[in-house]
Order: structure tokens, then sequence, then C-alpha cells
């Protein structure tokens, strides 16, 4: 088991401080303060160094914590900044991608990328581009309910050639959005209940030589397909055990639910794929603050075919 954070040479990117259920954290130019439920130890600095340093701050609606309004409420202005604004993703790595996103204030405390995720967008990158190296057509990589496409940009930077699905219109919108900033193209754009489309891919017969997954607690296909983490994780691992290549191949899992840990991320997708893998890696991906404090935020299990 490993624990895993952003490297320190990827400058658009601060958690400055951590505490009291919130995080003091640094996007490009802009500081907010946004709740964080796993922040259960004290503040470093001060609430006036709080507020003097941030430009913004999210405060929870009265639907904060209840089932789909569990990140919803409105941000209140502290300093004068510009609603939406770009950053880029480069660190000092040659075996890392390099892209920019375009972030801006939502209505569900989120900004347009999860930061802790940057260890995962340096694998994804990796081993692209090993298999580039080892075959003449691009590998085929299928990024599953796929936000706003940090991991799909990952991928193909590195030369891949790249599904992106989800099924929310508007974050596949913002997704094309970043491929475009970012100087890319060719990405492919589905719009769809993730179950369906992996589905429908077995029957054809289909396989990718990488999967992404980053899958909600709970969510909804764009035909009103309920999805629910703890009834659907483990058949649609099966699913994807038959879609994923077997040589030269690399599957993503990453999971936020709370009391979900690595070690059952590590069991479920043994359980799923079988011994049909070359490395299997399971750990932590945490953001540490100014003053050291490691904030964890989501669990992955890695495979290599």
């Amino acid at each position: 088991m490993t624990i895993e954070q952003p490297a320190s040479s990827w400058k658009e990117y601060e958690l400055i401080d951590s505490g009291d259920f919130e995080k003091l954290e640094r996007f490009g130019q802009y500081v907010m303060i946004r709740p964080e439920p796993k922040a259960l130890w004290d503040k470093s600095l001060s609430d006036k160094e709080w507020l003097s340093a941030a430009h913004t701050k999210f405060t929870p609606g009265a639907g904060f914590g209840k089932a789909g309004k569990e990140d919803s409420g409105s941000w209140t202005m502290l300093h004068k900044m510009q609603e939406q604004w770009a950053v880029s993703y480069n660190t000092a790595n040659s075996d890392a991608p390099n892209f920019k996103l375009r972030l801006g204030l939502t209505s569900f405390k989120h900004v347009g990328v999860f930061p802790e995720q940057a260890p995962n967008w340096d694998y994804i990158y990796r081993n692209v581009k090993e298999i580039v190296t080892q075959q003449s057509a691009p590998p085929k990589v299928l990024n599953l309910f796929a936000y706003t496409g940090a991991a799909s940009l990952a991928a193909k930077c590195a030369g891949a050639d790249v599904t992106h699905l989800d099924s929310v219109k508007q974050v596949v919108t913002w997704a094309r959005g970043n491929m475009e900033l970012s100087g890319m193209d060719n990405i492919r754009w589905i719009i769809e209940d993730a179950f369906k489309f992996v589905k429908r891919e077995i029957r054809r017969g289909n396989q990718y030589q990488g999967l992404i997954l980053d899958p909600p607690a709970y969510g909804h296909g764009t035909d009103g397909e309920k999805w629910k983490l703890d009834e659907c994780l483990y058949e649609m691992l099966t699913c994807c055990a038959q879609l994923l290549s077997p040589k030269d191949s690399f599957m993503v899992l990453n999971l936020y639910s709370n009391g979900y840990s690595a070690v059952l991320a590590d069991t479920i997708v043994r359980s799923a794929f079988g011994r049909n893998f070359v490395s299997l890696d399971y750990g932590e991906l945490v953001l540490r603050d100014r003053f050291d404090k490691a904030l964890p935020l989501s669990v992955f299990s890695r495979l290599r075919r």
C-alpha cells in the first residue's frame, strides 16, 4: 500500500492549511475556503489569516449532507476574483502530462478539478507512453465517469485514442473546452450511462488498453438509470475485466466514498479481474498542507496487464 500526493513541482495548486472541517486552497492565483469533512484536526493558521488570504468561501446550503445535495451551497466573495480562470498542470517530471484546465465556481463546492488525482494522471501518462512504444496503433483508452476530463487529457497527450464518457452534458462540454484550451483534439465524447455503454461494448466485442473509473457514490444515467456504488461497483468491474485487453493494458480505479478503504479497493479489483495481471498496486491519495498535515481524500487500485 502506498500513500501518494501531487508533486511539489506543480506550482498551480497548493493546500495551504486544513482543519475544523475546512480546507484553505490555492488554485492558480486564487485562494478559497471549502468544507472538508475529513479535516478533523485544528487549523494551524487563525481564522483571521484564513479570511485575509481567501478570495472566496463556500457556505453549505440547507440541503448540505443530504443525498443528491451533499455539496450544495453558495460562494461568498471576500476579495475580487474572476468566476472562471485557467490553471496548467505541468511539473518538472518528464514522465508527467502537460495540459490546461478551466476552473469555475459551481453551486456544488467543486471548481472543475480534483488536485489529489495528479498521481493518477501521471500513472496514466506513463503507461500510455510505454504502450505507444510497443505498437504502431494508438492505444484505446476509455474514461468512465470522466467529469471535466483531466485524466482524458493525460491519456491523450501521451498518444492515446481516448473515449470520454459522462452522463452529464454540462461537464462533457466543460471537458471539451479543456481539450481545446490544451491545444488537443479528436477525443471521442459520449454522454450516456456508463453501465449501459460498457455492456454494449462487451456485446460488440470491443476492448481497450486503458480503463479509468472514478465512480460517484450515487448518480443517474441519461435516461434516469440509477447508480449506487455499493450495489453496482463489483458488477461494473467484472464487466470492465472483459473490456480490458489481456496484454499491454492498464486500469485505474479511484473511490471517494467515505468508508471505502484502500484494502477494499484492492480486494474488489483482485476478485473482479482475477490473476491476469502483471502488477497491482493500491493506496490512498492525499493532499499535504504547509504544516505537514496529510488530508486523505480518496483510495485507488491500479492494475497492469
